[in-house]
């Protein structure tokens, strides 16, 4: 059933994507005065007054917040066969603990590189609140399929 609580944990993982991928994704600063800001097209260093050139590539990030929104979206509306709504909420939940450690990988890339420190914003929690939020959906998941299950046993 597609009305089911699990939907609307796939779909506020959605949701949460695409809000990562809106605007800066991570922003850094240093001591000189110099910023680092991570976008959908990759890190850019900018000093004061001047343009930014690209130092970084964010596309592994970008990859797995895609295809972290992709498979909500096919797992949502794959509720007829349960088992591979089930496979793919797992699916879900691996890509969302693959972006968790890319994006750390970049932030430890940039901050080390270019001795810089992060600043903190409310995307930086984005991904966990997409891993939370896709574990909630696989328990629903399962939830349904132990209910049906109980069913099939009563007739």
């Amino acid at each position: 059933m597609i009305q089911r609580i699990q939907s609307l944990y796939l779909f506020l993982t959605i949701l949460l994507a695409l809000l990562f991928l809106a605007g800066n994704i991570f922003t850094f600063g240093d001591d000189t005065g110099a910023t680092y800001t991570a976008t959908f097209k990759g890190v850019y260093a900018a000093n004061e007054g001047t343009s930014g050139e690209q130092v970084h590539g964010t596309v592994p990030v970008i990859v797995f917040v895609v295809f972290t929104a992709l498979a909500s979206v096919i797992t949502i509306f794959s509720f007829r066969n349960r088992k591979l709504q089930s496979k793919l909420a797992i699916s879900v939940i691996v890509l969302a603990g693959m972006l968790i450690i890319t994006s750390s990988y970049c932030i430890w890339f940039v901050m080390s590189e270019f001795q810089s420190r992060l600043i903190p914003g409310y995307k930086m929690v984005l991904p966990f609140l997409m891993l939370i939020s896709s574990i909630l959906a696989y328990r629903g998941i399962k939830k349904d399929d132990n209910l049906v299950k109980s069913y099939d046993r009563l007739r």
